[in-house]
């Protein structure tokens, strides 16, 4: 089998080397349409659970603790002998940004509709005004330099907006860090050292920890987490440079990574202490070769160096692609129940068809599991909660399993 090794050159789109895939976040534009995730900043009420708790403000009231998490699903324990692994689905989302085209809101309503929760991947700068770009010290890279843009005012406020909403009704909200420096300068980070990525990292908390002192703005709610404790993981920039970051993951006490490009539909392992969870390889319909699981990917193998292909290829793109995503959960459901991640962005390429295709397959998915198939749509911090409470000998045993492999003699056998 082998992955994508397409490479698109337009800005913040630079893919990665042969036989590897290619990931990016891109900003849109156009008029605000974002939702309201209600609440109050500094010592006032934040909404939480369907009631109101006082807020205790983190700094300068740009965050808040304001208790548990709600929405979280009941605490893990560990598979009986002979039982079942449930199929985890984890659907992510890189850049994180709402830049006026509404599809930061459709998905969070999409989860809300549907009893899900998905892992939002935030970059730093999309919390910053341009005008303090200065701000960003990016590694190997001139200051306030970034791949990608910096939001508008508007903008800012409506990622705010939806990001407050999506912690609030469960979701992770992870990192992506900042400039999405890619391919093989010097500048990428590719190339970046543990003590660069420390850096990076850093900037990328401070942005979201500090939002209120950057923009001037008190008027909106805080964020209604401490991101310190919230982060748990995060992916980097079109999937590369993660063996230098893990040691400083390790160091900041990540429990997981989600950089890896060309993974395979089989359980994890960890790497220097963190989880590995990586995009994986899933059937790709009417070809030979599978494809990555990222709508970036299906992009790449679809429109070659186009992000805006003739619309008569759209609709056939779009079913393409939907049927990538179902068949890579088909093939995990029906055999080794390996998790199975799916990577996206708030982009609208091509006619916005993987948007339509990444919401069918999730359909499709929550419909089996609505059916009675033991599926949990969740995010990937949820995932590693009930990874780590399982029996080593257990993960082991299911690490055995090839792709596609079903178990010998069933699970009950299989994990006697």
């Amino acid at each position: 089998m082998r992955t994508v090794s397409r490479t698109l050159t337009r800005r913040g789109m630079l893919g990665l080397g042969a036989g590897a895939a290619a990931a990016a976040t891109l900003t849109g534009c156009g008029s605000l349409k974002s939702s309201d995730g209600g609440g109050h900043a500094g010592g006032s009420r934040q909404v939480q659970g369907g009631g109101e708790r006082p807020a205790q403000p983190i700094g300068d009231g740009s965050t808040a603790f304001t208790g548990k998490q709600p929405g979280q699903p009941a605490k893990p324990e560990p598979l009986e002998p002979g039982q079942t692994p449930p199929q985890f689905v984890v659907f992510s989302w890189d850049g994180a940004g709402e830049v006026g085209n509404g599809l930061f809101p459709r998905f969070l309503d999409l989860a809300k509709e549907h009893g899900a929760h998905m892992t939002f991947f935030l970059s730093g700068l999309y919390l910053l005004p341009e005008s303090k770009k200065r701000m960003y010290l990016p590694p190997n890279n001139p200051r306030g330099a970034s791949d990608i843009g910096y939001l508008t005012d508007e903008h800012i406020k409506a990622t705010l907006t939806n990001v407050r909403r999506a912690w609030l009704e469960g979701h992770e909200i992870g990192t992506h860090f900042n400039g999405h420096f890619c391919g093989e300068t010097h500048g990428s980070v590719k190339w970046w050292t543990p003590q660069q990525w420390k850096s990076e990292i850093d900037q990328a908390k401070s942005f979201v920890k500090e939002w209120r002192t950057n923009t001037g703005w008190h008027d909106l709610p805080a964020l209604p987490f401490d991101y310190d404790k919230e982060l748990a993981g995060g992916r980097t920039p079109c999937l590369l440079g993660q063996d230098n970051l893990l040691p400083t993951a390790r160091e900041l006490g990540w429990r997981y990574d989600a950089s890896s490009p060309g993974g395979r539909q089989v359980w994890p392992v960890k790497r220097s202490g963190i989880w590995d969870l990586p995009l994986q390889q899933v059937p790709f319909p009417g070809h030979s070769f599978e494809v990555l699981s990222m709508d970036y990917n299906m992009l790449a193998n679809q429109s070659v160096n186009s992000t805006k292909a003739p619309a008569y290829n759209y609709p056939g793109w779009r079913k393409q692609s939907a049927q990538a995503y179902i068949a890579g959960f088909q093939r995990a459901y029906e055999t080794n129940r390996a998790p199975f991640f799916i990577g996206n962005h708030f982009e609208q390429w091509n006619g916005g068809i993987y948007m339509d295709s990444v919401e069918e397959a999730f359909k499709h998915i929550a419909a089996e599991r609505d059916k009675g198939a033991d599926v949990r749509l969740v995010s990937f911090k949820q995932f590693v909660d009930w990874v780590d409470v399982q029996k080593p000998e257990v993960l082991a045993k299911l690490r055995t399993l090839e792709v596609g492999q079903q178990p010998a003699g069933g699970w009950k056998t299989f994990l006697a």
